[in-house]
């Protein structure tokens, strides 16, 4: 996502992420957009915690305070939690899900609409949502994360109705299965899941990541102006069947 809005044309992208220190993942991007001839944007990274609001409004802020302007923000936040049957799925596993996959992304959301709000610019606000959020996966015990990927598809529409008086429009992304670091650590370790999957859809195979490169740039562009409040499927097919 971060290499994707450099290449777009954003001077600069900031990432919010748990760890105290960037991962692998971010340092190969990083090193890959310096790399980039005829590209002046940069990458920062910034430590924090989604779930807490404060935080997340002053990171916010102090973006606005350094850049003057605040265009675009893709609000990922996001776990997946083992398969538990709903009948017995502990309250604390549930309520973290929710803190962070809802939570999160509202707070994430909020901070960066506030500083297209204080600059009067406008903005495109993605929420990275799922096919969970309107199927349920087959065979999958994700009460959690299904109830979680719903609630943000809701929450897109009600941004959406409530900023685009403000020049701000909000969608959602809701991609299939996809081959990530998080969901590569469900798969792998399960025989015959990945093979499984990829069966569930007319593409016959996971997505990658760079898949969701262009919707993510045209929504952040001003080639998608009148779309708002809108859910974009990626899915391979998978709801075709």
């Amino acid at each position: 996502m971060a290499m994707t809005l450099v290449e777009a044309g954003c001077r600069a992208v900031y990432c919010v992420d748990l760890p105290q220190s960037p991962g692998e993942e971010f340092t190969k991007v990083k090193q890959y957009v310096e790399n980039m001839k005829g590209i002046n944007g940069r990458m920062e990274y910034i430590s924090a915690d989604v779930r807490d609001q404060a935080t997340m409004w002053k990171i916010g802020k102090t973006i606005g305070d350094k850049e003057g302007r605040m265009d675009v923000c893709v609000a990922a936040a996001g776990i997946l939690k083992p398969d538990i049957d709903c009948l017995e799925y502990p309250a604390d596993v549930f309520e973290n899900t929710i803190d962070v996959n809802v939570c999160g992304v509202l707070y994430t959301a909020q901070a960066a609409g506030r500083e297209m709000e204080r600059f009067g610019n406008g903005g495109s606000i993605i929420l990275i949502a799922s096919m969970s959020g309107s199927i349920t996966n087959m065979h999958q015990h994700w009460v959690s994360y299904n109830t979680s990927k719903s609630a943000v598809l809701q929450m897109g529409r009600s941004m959406a109705c409530e900023l685009a008086q403000k020049g701000i429009r909000v969608n959602t992304l809701s991609p299939g299965y996809i081959y990530t670091k998080l969901t590569g650590l469900f798969v792998d370790s399960q025989p015959g899941l990945l093979e499984k999957w990829s069966s569930q859809n007319p593409s016959g195979r996971l997505g990658r990541p760079d898949e969701l490169r262009g919707v993510v740039t045209w929504l952040a562009s001003d080639a998608s102006t009148y779309c708002n409040g809108s859910d974009i499927i990626v899915d391979g097919g998978h709801r075709a069947w």
